[in-house]
C-alpha cells in the first residue's frame, strides 16, 4: 500500500502521528509524494542514519528519474545532487570555511550582532516581530561578511531564498525566472570581485576556478548561490522555532533564564526536536539492492529519510518526545549524516547559541504578544512574523 505525503500541516511544529505509525510498521512504508514515483519512507533512526551514510545510495540519480517532490517541476540541485567524487570536489573547496576553528574565531563577531540587533529591537519597542528584527538579521549578516555579499541587499536574498525553497507557490516558469535572476546578481558580484578580489569566501573560490580550475563558472556562480541561500534561510527560520517552543513550555525557557549554561545542550537538544522540515526530501536512490530495516530497496528505488521522525525514535533517545537539556551522546540527524551532513553546521551552531544566549540573558520575561503567522509551500518550516513583548 502507498500512502499520500507529506503528513505534517506547515502551521505550527507539531510532529504528525502517522511518523510514528510509520516507526511501529513492519519494514518502511511506500509513499506518494504530489508528484514523481513512489518511494520508500525512512522514519526509523537506524534506518535513517544507514540511508543518509551509505554510498550505495546516490543523490545524483535523481536528476535522471522522476524524482518525488512536492512541486510539478524538475528543480537543479547544485551541490546537493551529486555524489563522489563531484561532490568531493567542489565541498572541499568550501570545507575550510566551515571548520569548528574558523567558525570559533567568528564567534565574537556573532555575539556582538545579536546584541546589537537585540539593542535595536528593544529600542524599537515592544511588540516587535522577532524573525524580522532579530532572527533573520543575524545570519544574513554573518553569511554575507563571509561570502562577500553587500547585506544592504537582504530584502533580495529574502525573495529569491523565498522562492529556492518553495514547493508549489511557483510555476516551474516562475521558478526558473527567478533563480536566473539571483544567478545573474552572482555574476555581476563575481565580476566585481574578480576585478577588486578581498579577504572573503568568494574571492577564494573565484581563485580556485581562475588560477586552479577546480570548478566550472556555473558551479562556482552556484556553489555561492547555494551559500548565501542556506547559510541564512534554516537558522533563520530555527531560532523563531526555538524560542516558541521553549515559551510553549515556560518551565523550560525559565530554566535556560536561570543557567545559560545550558545553552549549548538545549541547541543540540531543540535540533533533535524541532521538525524543521516540512517533509522529507532528496530522495536517495539505490544504486543496487540494499536491505533497509527488513525492506530490500531494489535498485533504481528511491528512499526519503524524515529527519525529524527518525529524531524522536525511542529506540535510539530516551524520552524522545520530551525536551531533555541533560540528555548525553545528543547525535541527532538534524544536520544529516554522511557525505551530505550539512557544511554549514559548526556556524549555524555558532548562530543558534548566541542569539539563545542572547535572549535568555537579556530577555528572560520574553513572551509572545500576538499568534505567529506560519511559513507556507516551503520545504522548511517557521514562522514568517512572530511578534513578542517582554
Amino acid at each position: 500500500m502507498t500512502v499520500a505525503y507529506p503528513f505534517n500541516q506547515t502551521i505550527g511544529l507539531d510532529l504528525d502521528e502517522a511518523y510514528a505509525a510509520a516507526r511501529d510498521a513492519e519494514g518502511m512504508i511506500r509513499v506518494q509524494l504530489p508528484y514523481g514515483e513512489p518511494a520508500w519512507l525512512a522514519t526509523r533512526y537506524a534506518d535513517a542514519r544507514f540511508v543518509l551514510g551509505d554510498q550505495r545510495f546516490s543523490r545524483a540519480m535523481s536528476a535522471e528519474r522522476d524524482a518525488p517532490r512536492l512541486n510539478p517541476g524538475m528543480r537543479p540541485g547544485g551541490i546537493l545532487q551529486m555524489d563522489p567524487p563531484d561532490h568531493t570536489r567542489l565541498r572541499r573547496l568550501v570545507a575550510k570555511a566551515f571548520t569548528i576553528r574558523r567558525v570559533e574565531q567568528l564567534r565574537p563577531r556573532v555575539r556582538e550582532l545579536s546584541e546589537r540587533f537585540l539593542d535595536e529591537m528593544v529600542a524599537q519597542g515592544a511588540p516587535v516581530d522577532l524573525v524580522e528584527n532579530f532572527a533573520l538579521p543575524i545570519p544574513v549578516a554573518v553569511i554575507c561578511e563571509l561570502l562577500g555579499v553587500p547585506v544592504e541587499d537582504r530584502p533580495r536574498f529574502r525573495v529569491w531564498s523565498d522562492a529556492l525553497l518553495s514547493t508549489s507557490r511557483l510555476t516551474p516558469e516562475e521558478f526558473t525566472a527567478n533563480q536566473e535572476e539571483l544567478r545573474d546578481y552572482m555574476r555581476g558580484l563575481v565580476a566585481q570581485r574578480r576585478a577588486k578580489p578581498a579577504d572573503d569566501l568568494m574571492s577564494d573560490l573565484i581563485a580556485a576556478r581562475d588560477e586552479q580550475d577546480k570548478l566550472t563558472e556555473l558551479e562556482l556562480i552556484d556553489l555561492c548561490r547555494g551559500i548565501l541561500v542556506a547559510g541564512h534561510e534554516t537558522t533563520a527560520s530555527q531560532i523563531p522555532n526555538f524560542v516558541y517552543v521553549l515559551l510553549e513550555r515556560p518551565e523550560k525557557w525559565a530554566q535556560l533564564c536561570d543557567d545559560p549554561e545550558l545553552v549549548k545542550p538545549a541547541v543540540e537538544e531543540l535540533l533533535r526536536f524541532v521538525p524543521l522540515g516540512a517533509g522529507a526530501s532528496f530522495p536517495r536512490y539505490a544504486k543496487e539492492d540494499v536491505e533497509v530495516g527488513g525492506v530490500v530497496v531494489k535498485r533504481g528505488e528511491p528512499v526519503l529519510v524524515a529527519v525529524g521522525a527518525a529524531n524522536r525514535d525511542g529506540l535510539r533517545f530516551a524520552d524522545a518526545e520530551d525536551i531533555r537539556f541533560d540528555r548525553e551522546e545528543n547525535q541527532h540527524l538534524g544536520f544529516g549524516h554522511g557525505v551530505h551532513h550539512c557544511l554549514g553546521a559548526p556556524l549555524a551552531r555558532v548562530e543558534l547559541q548566541e542569539a539563545m544566549r542572547t535572549l535568555v540573558t537579556r530577555l528572560p520575561t520574553l513572551r509572545l504578544a500576538g499568534d505567529p503567522v506560519w511559513k507556507t509551500e516551503m520545504i522548511v518550516r517557521g514562522p514568517r512574523t512572530m511578534p513578542v513583548a517582554w
